[in-house]
């Protein structure tokens, strides 16, 4: 059981792969980081040893900012979008996209379900 960064990352991975499942470590990241560590990407994690893995924490506490520390930050940064009332700051606060995505047809993820406007669907004709 192998943790980095307060993440017990998958054993049966290679560890180019596991790396990800931190919050921050993506698989370009994941790479550099073997690289720095003298580190086989293509190793189990079960397979490493423990001084392959204290370097591999080395690297990540020295030159990256992960998990909660950058949950923080992200955080932060919104939150300063959302106080200086920036159009980025009011598409978040609404709850959509923020980046220019089109919302008319698609978008269904941000905007939720669809609702149904009235006067719209074909009144059933009545006996009389």
């Amino acid at each position: 059981m192998a943790r980095i960064s307060g993440v017990t990352i998958p054993v049966e991975k290679q560890v180019q792969i596991s790396l990800t499942y931190v919050y921050g470590i993506g698989p370009k990241h994941a790479k550099d980081i073997l690289v720095k560590a003298s580190v086989d990407p293509t190793t189990r994690v079960k397979d490493l040893t423990e001084a392959e893995l204290d370097g591999i924490r080395s690297v990540i506490d020295k030159e990256y900012t992960v998990e909660g520390d950058l949950q923080r930050v992200v955080t932060g940064n919104i939150k300063r979008l959302k106080d200086i009332q920036s159009y980025r700051g009011t598409r978040h606060k609404l709850g959509l996209p923020a980046h220019g995505q089109r919302t008319r047809t698609n978008g269904r993820t941000k905007r939720g379900k669809r609702i149904a406007v009235g006067g719209t669907q074909k009144k059933a004709a009545s006996k009389t």
